[in-house]
């Protein structure tokens, strides 16, 4: 009876651990994706306001240069140094004679008038030199950069400029559950951010739009 009693205990002991290791499984299973997607969140939040950034700066220095600047240390060099030239366009007219009417005609033109100049860091960052970083991960254990490219391309005849910054998925959310991480890098949906990279802009589309939907604009406007 004793034996019995004993190896009653040892099984008892068992399963109460089965128990507890079915247990944590169970709860493991219904809050790990809970925990990755408020931690996907909360970085993609942070890396998509820096991307927003970048995507204003290009688009002033594109503005002035003509095409998209295809390295950081161009781009911040820009916002520190460039100026817009502030024009104001108006319609005028005048009296020309005509010399197959012999008569005067009226003419109408557009006058482009220079108003002065603006800095493109007090217009785009105020007071903030939040830019100057621009090219860093906003993600803390991140130690990584934005890849950055620029080009021209031919779209249906004519010369387009594109340009084209992302960071990856895997860099993002290096420490977290590996299974959901590939889950992640293969979601193709409407809500969410598809493939394995962020990113903005395009290096074959004429696009400065980013490839994370619109809830995320709306999230970072509150």
């Amino acid at each position: 009876m004793k034996f019995l009693s004993k190896n009653k205990r040892i099984i008892q002991s068992v399963l109460w651990i089965f128990i507890f290791v079915f247990a944590y499984q169970i709860y493991n299973s219904i809050n790990a994706p809970i925990y990755f997607n408020e931690i996907k969140n909360e970085r993609y939040l942070k890396v998509i306001e820096k991307l927003k950034d970048i995507r204003n700066a290009q688009i002033a220095y594109k503005s002035v240069n003509g095409v998209y600047a295809d390295n950081f240390e161009s781009l911040i060099k820009f916002i520190d140094t460039a100026q817009y030239t502030l024009i104001q366009k108006r319609d005028s007219s005048f009296m020309k004679y005509d010399r197959i009417y012999r008569i005067d005609m009226l003419q109408e033109i557009v006058v482009i008038d220079t108003l002065g100049f603006a800095s493109v860091k007090d217009s785009l960052f105020k007071d903030s030199d939040r830019y100057k970083t621009m090219a860093e991960v906003p993600i803390e254990g991140v130690n990584e950069t934005f890849s950055i490219k620029a080009d021209v391309i031919d779209k249906n005849g004519y010369n387009v400029p594109v340009f084209e910054v992302r960071i990856s998925k895997d860099a993002l959310l290096y420490d977290q559950n590996k299974d959901l991480l590939r889950q992640e890098k293969a979601l193709m949906s409407v809500d969410g951010v598809n493939g394995p990279d962020l990113v903005l802009g395009s290096m074959t589309e004429v696009s400065t739009n980013g490839n994370w939907p619109t809830t995320y604009d709306a999230i970072s406007r509150k």
